[in-house]
């Protein structure tokens, strides 16, 4: 039997007369764990919402953190599963049985699952908390003192720092006013970050140290008084997300109320995790929410100021985003296309006057104007294939791809008609050209020092282990098998050891000396070990050193890092590899496209040797529009939720093995080894093997 007190009753129960209630209540219950469970239920102090959507292992993460900072408070904590699939609410159920689990079958947004655990809950406070975030082991124990101290506090929010461990501005906010959001909307916040005219929305002119009432509480990390919440009402659920932070901090102050930064304990917030900022989603449904606000708060005349500024924001910055897409994405290539056909184009100019027309003559316009593009747009789409536009950069992808370029060019020649045929040997020098034009442009950019075109960036990386023995040992053999042959691994223990001992280099409190004489990229914590607060400490004071740093939580198969507030947070996991590299992804679906257009061209014959021929060409159909693959994983019972996502495949690896019935266990393996050992090499064996099966229905 589950007892549960309603939340517009629960702290009626705890604030008026409480004891009266609370006798009341007992004697109507005969079953002596019933009342141990009211008793338990009534001297609740602090209850966690945390809200998931697709973070399983950040998720994982943050309920270590929660349940260490709990100890000694009575606490209950509820995860609002928003309709995930990647397995959060099995690992919930098999790791953390005591947490109180709401499993949605849709996404109903951040305000209106916040609102389900809020309406069971039975704390005297309720903590908002997203799922990509670290506490502090005593932050719950200091925001709970603040609280009792403070009556006139409805909210308070603390310092957040991010997976380096530099301060996040939105740890204090001001009310998004008509002119704050202009100043914010159009950059002068950022150009006078410490302006009390120019910076309210992120009151740059409030110290980061020092207490202070605040307007707005950061939805990452929300602390409410529960009495607070039966004035105010719950989180307006108009706000799928976004804006219901702001929101409910203003109608806190509107109750008489007070919101606090509170800046005496940190959390760790790896922003961006559940959704990308710099996507168009993300500026739409932003600002949509702002506007929302607008209209519910701001008087008629300020509303539709509020609304034009905002409208006039999301063009803005809609515009600003996918001209910065479009920047990055084509930049390099058209740099790339023009800096060739230049060269190429003088290479030709010289080549017809001292080679080809000695006498007088020139090639004719056509084959500036057509020839000479069509081979430099090869020349691009194949390294753009070989992977010489992905980060981090790789010359020999570069060259691979100009080589490929130029086969494809000869191939091209050959089959010209002979007045199309102008010089094999300009092909040849106009390749060579690519290449040194090309590599030379990165290794300019490498000299400048842009980001993202360090020529060494794809090293084999070295790393630290920051624990004791047992769990940094745990975590190097994790480490070594998730990521591909890493440079070095040094183990660096907890306790105060001087110089080398037991295969450590030292202690955490040589970290400096270590990261510079053992020239480490990354710093991983063994969070078992080591207090949330003491890897905050190092994260922030190592800073200046350049290094990564991520955290294993403990008895995880994950090791978890962010290493800027705008990018996803970086993430190991044990069994996964290749499949999910873009080069692989990208050469994949390369292969199912010009394998379809071939044997659809094919067909007429080709379709015979299948076992269902109507269902074959249906299939490439399917694999050209991009519906299928020609391979896939294996169809087993169970989902592993380890696997990268891929389309489903018609073939699958069993196909490529000798008749016989396999175990599930065995197609799980089979599928393990295609995603972590994943080579272009295995689908044209695959397809050949399992040729005859490339008509079932799938």
């Amino acid at each position: 039997m589950n007892f549960v007190i309603p939340f517009e009753h629960s702290s009626k129960l705890t604030q008026t007369v409480p004891f009266a209630r609370l006798a009341a209540t007992i004697r109507t219950l005969t079953d002596f764990s019933d009342i141990c469970l009211v008793i338990t239920i009534f001297f609740l102090k602090l209850s966690v919402v945390i809200v998931s959507y697709n973070v399983r292992y950040f998720l994982e993460q943050c309920l270590h953190s929660v349940i260490t900072a709990g100890q000694g408070i009575e606490m209950e904590i509820f995860v609002v599963d928003n309709a995930s699939v990647d397995g959060s609410v099995k690992m919930l159920r098999e790791k953390f049985p005591d947490v109180k689990c709401i499993a949605n079958t849709e996404n109903v947004g951040f305000s209106k699952a916040n609102n389900q655990a809020i309406r069971q809950s039975s704390g005297e406070y309720i903590l908002l908390l997203n799922p990509d975030t670290v506490v502090e082991s005593d932050t719950f124990r200091k925001v709970i003192a603040f609280m009792d101290e403070h009556a006139d506090a409805g909210g308070l929010g603390v310092k957040m720092v991010d997976g380096t461990g530099r301060f996040l501005p939105e740890s204090k906010r001001g009310l998004p006013t008509p002119m704050v959001a202009f100043y914010k909307i159009f950059g002068l916040a950022r150009l006078f970050p410490h302006s009390r005219t120019f910076n309210r929305y992120h009151l740059g002119y409030l110290p980061c140290d020092k207490t202070n009432q605040v307007d707005v509480l950061a939805g990452a990390f929300m602390m409410l008084r529960k009495n607070t919440l039966e004035k105010t009402g719950l989180l307006d659920e108009q706000f799928f997300m976004y804006g219901e932070d702001i929101d409910l901090s203003y109608r806190i102050t509107q109750a008489g109320y007070k919101n606090y930064y509170f800046p005496e304990t940190r959390i760790i917030h790896y922003k961006g995790e559940s959704t990308k900022k710099g996507s168009l989603n993300y500026v739409f449904m932003f600002y949509n929410a702002m506007i929302i606000f607008a209209r519910k708060h701001f008087s008629r005349q300020n509303a539709r100021l509020f609304s034009f500024l905002i409208n006039l924001a999301i063009y803005f910055r809609a515009s600003l985003s996918v001209a910065n897409r479009a920047v990055k994405a084509f930049s390099l290539p058209v740099t790339d296309a023009l800096i060739t056909y230049a060269g190429i184009y003088s290479i030709t100019r010289y080549w017809e006057h001292t080679v080809i027309y000695t006498s007088g003559g020139h090639y004719p316009p056509e084959f500036y104007l057509y020839n000479l593009p069509a081979f430099v747009l090869v020349l691009i789409l194949s390294v753009y294939f070989s992977g010489g536009y992905d980060k981090p950069v790789s010359i020999w992808k570069i060259i691979r791809g100009i080589g490929a370029g130029l086969v494809i060019a000869l191939v091209i020649f050959a089959l010209l008609p002979l007045h199309f045929r102008y010089s094999r040997a300009l092909l040849i020098i106009g390749s060579l050209w690519g290449m040194l034009s090309m590599t030379g442009l990165r290794l300019i950019l490498h000299l400048f020092k842009l980001k993202g075109f360090e020529l060494n960036a794809s090293k084999s990386r070295r790393f630290a282990i920051v624990g004791n023995s047992d769990e940094a040992h745990r975590v190097s053999d994790l480490l070594h098998k998730a990521v591909y042959k890493p440079a070095f691994t040094g183990l660096v223990n907890v306790a105060n050891i001087n110089g080398e001992k037991n295969g450590f280099l030292g202690s955490i409190h040589q970290i400096r000396d270590i990261i510079t004489i053992y020239d480490i990229d990354e710093v991983i914590f063994c969070a078992k070990d080591i207090a949330a607060e003491v890897i905050i400490d190092h994260m922030s004071e190592l800073q200046d050193l350049q290094v990564d740093y991520k955290i294993a939580p403990p008895e995880s198969l994950s090791i978890i890092g962010s290493n800027s507030i705008n990018t996803a947070g970086d993430l190991y996991v044990i069994d996964i590899n290749s499949i999910s590299k873009t080069e692989n992804r990208r050469n994949k679906r390369l292969f199912d496209i010009s394998g379809s257009m071939l044997l659809l061209a094919t067909s007429p014959v080709t379709a015979f040797l299948t076992r269902n021929p109507a269902g074959y060409l249906l299939n490439l159909l399917k694999v050209f529009i991009g519906k299928r693959s020609f391979s896939g994983y294996c169809p087993t019972k169970i989902q592993d939720f380890r696997l990268p996502s891929i389309r489903r495949g018609i073939l699958h690896p069993a196909d490529a093995l000798p008749k016989s019935a396999l175990s599930e266990e065995a197609y799980q393996k089979l599928n393990m080894l295609y995603a972590r050992d994943y080579h272009i090499g295995n689908e044209f064996r695959l397809l050949l093997r399992g040729f005859r099966n490339l008509g079932r229905k799938v």
